[in-house]
């Protein structure tokens, strides 16, 4: 019975040895393994797409997004004039320039034009200009009311 109650302390024994030396590869190998670390340098390449992107404002800072021109009333024979301010919010450089289109009544343009000073100018990324905006007309206007969108075009510049 001896030979039994040593023999069950040896296994004891054992088991703790095994259950310690377990423990001891298991911490050591985390160590290792936060030691032992292996870098891949992957480079990249590619082509930044350029943007074309403007905005137009009321005022000079760029802070309020003109949405409409309210001429008002005018006077046959006479100019009118307003002052807005373009933005190149793209990431290369414009060349602007104006159209005009949807007139009401559709004969609005036949006595009404609209003409501004910055046609072909180039506008460099973030910059802006105070662009002036004509509208001239002619003696032979007839009286009521129209409108009219103004379409400023900011094309790609070498």
């Amino acid at each position: 019975m001896i030979y039994a109650v040593i023999n069950m302390e040896i296994q004891k024994t054992n088991l703790t040895v095994i259950l310690a030396i377990t423990l001891a590869a298991l911490v050591m190998t985390a160590l290792v393994s936060g030691l032992l670390t292996g870098y891949q340098r992957i480079p990249n390449s590619g082509n930044l797409k350029a943007t074309v992107g403007i905005g137009v404002y009321s005022d000079p800072a760029c802070t309020n997004p003109l949405t409409s021109i309210d001429w008002g009333e005018v006077q046959a024979g006479q100019s009118y004039s307003r002052t807005i301010y373009i933005k190149n919010n793209g990431n290369i450089k414009v060349q602007l320039s104006m159209t005009t289109g949807n007139w009401t009544p559709s004969t609005a343009s036949s006595y009404l034009s609209v003409n501004w000073n910055c046609t072909n100018y180039i506008l460099d990324v973030g910059k802006s200009v105070g662009a002036n905006i004509a509208l001239s007309v002619a003696s032979t206007a007839v009286g009521g009311s129209f409108s009219f969108d103004i379409t400023i075009v900011a094309t790609e510049s070498q």
